[in-house]
């Protein structure tokens, strides 16, 4: 199956990405800081980590390349090899096509003994490929996919759901802004499966509020003009417009917003936002937006660093994906250290049993279903006058633990949760 290249501007951030692409088109390994015990069981002698991403199309800034380096970042902080092993980073482009990326999830897994299959940046893609591994007993780490149903209906117990989902993101995007006063909604939508659900999700939370969705658009995916939904939701009197989108299809439907005027007492909220999507967007043309995060590099001294050290070798700040890729890495590795093995099963036994904390995860644990719970946060985009420094971009609202943002194992159709 034929990659796509990744095309590169002159810019200093595209010139970062594209070495990054260039070292890691090897494989890369460290040294280790703990020794082996002798019941060490490694199945091939090395550690093959698969990143499976979207390095040229719409969700690109999101994660791709990013992500990659996100991986490095894990590995190299790790020490770069387990238990006395090497790993191997390998990546490939899905482009946020299922049957490509399960065509490149086999191969992985049948002829290049990948040991596990991360990033997913596609729900399409993320479902098909974790059924892949789960067929063969082989593990999943979803960072960059949010249908809910990844860790509900669709959960198998070689998979993990690490950053963020639907459900999560509608709760913690909705309630509170209803409770200020939002009562009536519009959506715009993504036709497939994560849209579906974020508009799904998104309407249960508003009407348990006490809100009301007065209507919705779903435009076919990726999209590039927005006019008639954005004038269809202004003439619809909403106070909220939701866009239940991502990535450059997002960034093109608030940009289209601002041109076409939508009015003041229309508040604009994002079901998924990246704090890449404000710097593109700016600080004018966002400023006043809300959305759901589960990551922000200015939240504490323990997030900075973390910004800094990707910055310096990206020269952006991290999206929450690209530090929720760099949170499971670098503790699927330590599962991987402390059970001396890397087969799937004592890989998630020993995640569920370790204390989970880095830059990105605030009192986190893994539960049965595959999702780790973690603290979420409802931002605020600045405005200009607001930011005192370059990438200054948010106001924390609220934040909302995980056992308050993520669907409870009550109420979960998972098959791994008992009743």
């Amino acid at each position: 199956m034929k990659q796509r290249s990744l095309r590169v501007s002159a810019s200093p951030a595209r010139a970062s990405r594209a070495r990054v692409l260039g070292a890691l088109a090897c494989a890369f390994g460290l040294g280790a800081a703990m020794s082996p015990p002798a019941h060490a069981e490694l199945s091939d002698g090395i550690v093959k980590i698969g990143v499976l991403t979207d390095m040229s199309g719409p969700f690109v800034d999101n994660v791709g390349p990013g992500s990659v380096l996100a991986t490095q970042l894990a590995v190299e902080e790790f020490g770069g090899k387990v238990r006395g092993k090497p790993i191997e980073v390998v990546v490939s482009d899905h482009q946020n096509k299922a049957d490509i990326g399960a065509a490149r999830a086999r191969e992985w897994l049948d002829r290049d003994r990948v040991d596990v299959i991360t990033e997913l940046g596609n729900s399409a893609v993320a479902l098909a490929t974790l059924r892949i591994a789960a067929d063969r007993n082989r593990m999943t780490m979803v960072t960059g996919a949010g249908a809910s149903r990844i860790s509900n209906e669709d959960c198998v117990a070689t998979n993990v759901h690490w950053v963020y989902d639907t459900y999560a993101l509608a709760k913690v995007g909705t309630q509170t802004i209803v409770e200020r006063g939002a009562k009536s909604w519009y959506f715009i939508a993504a036709d497939y499966s994560f849209g579906h659900a974020l508009q799904g999700d998104g309407t249960n939370f508003i009407t348990a509020a006490g809100g009301k969705v007065v209507g919705a658009t779903r435009y076919p995916f990726p999209g590039t003009d927005f006019a008639s939904p954005l004038l269809t939701a202004q003439s619809s009197g909403a106070k909220t417009v939701a866009f239940a989108t991502a990535g450059n299809d997002l960034q093109n439907a608030i940009k289209q917003a601002a041109e076409f005027g939508l009015p003041k007492s229309q508040q604009m909220v994002a079901m998924l936002m990246s704090i890449v999507d404000v710097h593109t967007l700016t600080l004018p043309v966002a400023q006043g937006m809300y959305y759901a995060e589960s990551f922000y590099w200015d939240l504490d001294d323990e997030s900075r660093r973390f910004g800094r050290r990707f910055f310096e070798r990206f020269k952006r700040m991290p999206t929450a994906l690209q530090a929720g890729q760099y949170s499971a890495v670098l503790n699927y590795l330590k599962a991987v250290q402390a059970s001396g093995s890397d087969n799937v099963t004592d890989v998630v036994r020993t995640l569920r049993s370790m204390k989970i904390h880095d830059a990105f995860a605030r009192n986190a644990t893994l539960r049965p279903d595959g999702k780790l719970s973690h603290d979420m946060y409802l931002v605020q985009v600045k405005a200009s006058a607001e930011s005192k420094y370059p990438w200054d971009y948010y106001k924390v609202v609220q934040t909302v633990p995980g056992d308050r943002a993520f669907l409870p194992l009550s109420e979960s159709k998972c098959p791994l949760v008992k009743r």
